[in-house]
């Protein structure tokens, strides 16, 4: 799969690392601003117990 991303960045050597760290930066960014928010209310981090 990673390979596939890669053949299909555009341009040489440099160029593919630049966009694929700014493809990385963004996916990161949306994770962070969108799907982890929307998430969060369905995770059990309020019911934690310890040692029962």
């Amino acid at each position: 799969m990673y390979a596939a991303l890669w053949r299909l960045l555009p341009g040489p050597l440099w160029l593919k690392v630049i966009e694929a760290l700014v493809l990385a930066g963004i996916l990161v960014w949306v994770l962070l601003v969108w799907v982890f928010p929307a998430v969060e209310p369905l995770l059990p981090f309020d019911r934690i117990a310890v040692g029962d």
